[in-house]
């Protein structure tokens, strides 16, 4: 499931971001691009930036990451600055302030952008990546491009980004794959696992635990699952196979990649069951992947090409939707022109 986690002790210089590894050469005989490593939390030591403009605003980056709720949340004094519509934090699932390996890290993302995207089937700058995180996983609304919050949230990844080059990769950006089972999920299953795996951080409803008073923009120490107060059906995390990895790699806490402390079954089962609660409704989901071979198979809402039910979307089995879309493809393209 996922947390929130207190702000770990960095202690080492904030210039030592990335060791390359060694390229294997491609196969026509040049090399291949470099791999970078990420390297422990502790690398990534905002405190040790000069007092200029560029520490102070990658450090209201990171504070942002870490309490989104308590600059931009809705319980925040100034309803002017109340973008979030919920009381997550980013690093609720961007952990360890987006720089831990396969929990959807920031580090070398900046680099990857612009970039084609095809939920809106358009080339997207960080920019726009960062509000379409505000109005899904945050349920809220976008960012002014020239606000010092969007400024903040830009610079910090500049920085986790620091010695990416353009394009780079990092070994460990964003999560790893996930082999789902071959079956529809089991949400009562999941409901045991939950109880017995997630409920004594979440509570037994999903509601969380607050870290403070209903209204005084204190967020919690573990988030709510589901409600009114989680993300809505549009953010990655709605969809059954991205939340599955996920889970099955952070959750519960203390798990990482290599450590997992869940099987496949049992992510893939307690996944089902969180997103079969009710949550937030994002509204015009159907504009979402216009080109509609680029909508992944557990992309929960319509419309679907595929002939496939709305509970097998939700639900899998996925393996034969993924197969139908593959041939499916073609036709889809010719028929939109392209």
């Amino acid at each position: 499931m996922v947390h929130r986690l207190i702000p770990l002790g960095l202690v080492l210089a904030a210039g030592v971001l990335h060791a390359q590894t060694p390229a294997p050469a491609s196969k026509q005989g040049g090399a291949a691009p470099a791999i970078f490593s990420m390297r422990p939390a502790a690398a990534y030591d905002v405190s040790k930036l000069p007092d200029d403009h560029y520490g102070r605003l990658v450090r209201y980056g990171k504070e942002l990451t870490d309490r989104t709720f308590a600059y931009i949340g809705p319980e925040v004094k100034d309803q002017k600055m109340r973008f979030a519509g919920n009381n997550l934090a980013c690093a609720s699932c961007h952990q360890v302030s987006a720089t831990k390996k396969f929990a959807i890290p920031w580090v070398g993302a900046h680099a990857t952008f612009p970039q084609y995207r095809g939920r809106e089937d358009e080339v997207s700058t960080v920019e726009d990546r960062v509000n379409g995180c505000m109005e899904r996983s945050m349920a809220g609304k976008r960012l002014p491009l020239d606000s010092r919050e969007m400024k903040a949230f830009v610079t910090y990844m500049h920085f986790l980004s620091k010695d990416v080059p353009t394009g780079g990769k990092v070994e460990g950006q964003g999560l790893p794959p996930f082999k789902a089972p071959d079956r529809r999920a089991d949400t009562v299953a999941g409901s045991k696992v939950f109880i017995e795996k997630c409920a004594s951080c979440h509570g037994a409803e999903g509601a969380g635990v607050r870290a403070g008073a209903v209204g005084s923009a204190t967020g919690y120490t573990f988030p709510p699952l589901w409600g009114k107060d989680s993300f809505n059906n549009g953010a990655g995390m709605g969809r059954l196979l991205f939340a599955s990895a996920f889970i099955k790699t952070n959750m519960p806490l203390g798990a990482e990649h290599g450590k997992p402390q869940l099987t496949d079954d049992q992510a893939y089962d307690v996944a089902a069951f969180v997103l079969s609660k009710p949550r937030p409704v994002k509204a015009h989901l159907e504009r979402d992947f216009p080109a509609r071979w680029n909508k992944p198979v557990d992309a929960p809402f319509p419309p679907y090409v595929d002939g496939a039910s709305a509970d097998q979307h939700k639900y899998g089995p996925f393996g034969p939707l993924q197969e139908k879309m593959k041939t499916l493809k073609e036709s889809l393209m010719k028929a939109s022109g392209r």
